[in-house]
């Protein structure tokens, strides 16, 4: 699930103390779990599954338990820290959003990879689905599924098939 890096490093120190205080404001405090699974998010590049996470966060400390990390994900979701994004079959992605807006997502079907979408791409779409069925999309919350471009160019080109006559 992960992405190819992009080359941008968080401080993860940084991050913890940023986020600490946010949690403060709500009244929370910043746990050894909640540090060790934002350290984690903020020194790998792309979209974690939580089992992923949970294999950076035991890499540090192995007492951690997978059960820590998902309440940990959950609640650093809540408050705009980390997006979550809802992949093909069910699989639950996440990564940290820090300073940005939560975004739309593409999947490749073929190798898995995820691609960041720029805020704002769908609102044409949502605000139509809005308009003529009733429905608010949520076009952050899980990713368009596709080809990217490196397994569209290696595949074959379908057969044609003959027009009728």
């Amino acid at each position: 699930m992960q992405t190819p890096p992009t080359g941008q490093s968080r401080d993860p120190g940084a991050l913890v103390a940023r986020v600490q205080g946010q949690l403060h404001e709500r009244g929370e405090r910043m746990t050894a779990q909640r540090a060790a699974v934002l350290g984690a998010l903020a020194r790998t590049e792309g979209h974690l599954s939580a089992d992923e996470v949970h294999a950076a966060v035991a890499a540090g400390d192995a007492s951690v338990h997978p059960a820590s990390v998902y309440r940990t994900l959950e609640a650093l979701s809540h408050l705009g820290v980390v997006q979550h994004i809802h992949l093909g079959h069910g699989a639950t992605a996440y990564h940290l959003i820090d300073h940005a807006e939560a975004h739309p997502h593409a999947q490749c079907r073929c190798c898995g990879t995820v691609v960041d979408l720029p805020v704002g791409l769908l609102d044409d779409v949502a605000e139509r689905v809005t308009a003529e069925h009733g429905f608010r999309l949520d076009a952050a919350h899980a990713a368009l599924s596709g080809t990217c471009r490196a397994c569209a160019t290696t595949q074959q080109e379908p057969a044609t098939q003959p027009e009728p006559a």
